[in-house]
């Protein structure tokens, strides 16, 4: 048996995190018919007694569409008010597509100050838990309305950090990161039409991180090197991670039947 269909194989409890260029079209719109496909699939997981959290982003971006705003170039008080803008609508798009699953979803603003101190990162783990035991999906974003780290000067990383902090607090056993491209390349394949997928990776070394380019959109935050840096904090928990296309259908379904998309990253 495959490492990858080892590590991965009946999990209990996983993490999906949703990138900004998963859920927004190249108009900057939510793209509802993906997030229909993407929820259904993910509803689909649950309904097989598999807990799932989700870490979303596209709140800023949206909020920016909404109010015809150019996002790119907005200093961070007024990323904070996009964010306010976008988040609500966000949540609301995820919630009526859910219910068309009979499953109720919960929202969490979470800031990385929450969950660095003992009793915060206790009070968050509790409640995600029992949510889950309430058999609702919690669904995660960054509080950018407060939080600095991921919107100021110092980035943090586009929700992947975030995604990784969360999946070592509830204790999932997997972590996949469903972004806009196919998982990581042997050379930044935006620059490179000859670069090739990596399918698996052991460990994050050197010669791994010389793969990671930089980010070529401006609507996502955090780019390949951000990724990677979240999944060694994942991967050192003992979290399996896999980074994938979360525009290809029924994706997190392939993931968990062990199918070869993506990239595997040990644990």
């Amino acid at each position: 048996m495959s490492d990858r269909i080892d590590q991965i194989k009946n999990p209990r409890r996983i993490v999906v995190k949703i990138g900004t260029n998963v859920l927004i079209d190249d108009s900057g719109q939510l793209d509802l018919e993906l997030i229909e496909n993407l929820v259904s699939d993910i509803a689909s997981v649950h309904q097989q007694g598999i807990e799932v959290v989700i870490v979303t982003s596209g709140a800023i971006a949206f909020g920016a569409n909404m109010l015809g705003i150019d996002m790119e170039n907005q200093d961070v008080r007024s990323k904070q008010a996009l964010a306010a803008v976008g988040q609500s609508r966000l949540m609301h798009a995820y919630e009526q597509i859910f219910e068309t699953h009979n499953i109720v979803v919960a929202q969490a603003l979470i800031s990385r100050s929450d969950i660095t101190d003992r009793e915060g990162y206790l009070n968050v783990r509790n409640t995600l838990v029992t949510l889950m035991d309430f058999n609702t999906v919690p669904i995660i974003n960054e509080n950018d309305v407060v939080a600095l780290e991921e919107i100021g000067v110092k980035v943090f990383g586009d929700n992947d950090n975030l995604s990784s902090m969360v999946s070592n607090l509830i204790d999932a056993d997997l972590l996949i990161l469903l972004s806009d491209i196919d998982g990581l390349h042997t050379m930044d394949p935006h620059r490179h039409p000859d670069a090739e997928l990596v399918l698996e990776v052991d460990t994050i070394d050197e010669s791994i991180e010389a793969m990671a380019g930089i980010s070529h959109s401006s609507r996502s935050k955090g780019g390949m090197q951000a990724k990677l840096d979240a999944i060694k904090l994942a991967t050192a928990s003992g979290i399996a991670v896999v980074l994938v296309n979360g525009r290809n259908p029924s994706v997190v379904s392939a993931v968990l039947a062990g199918k070869n998309v993506g990239t595997f990253f040990k644990s």
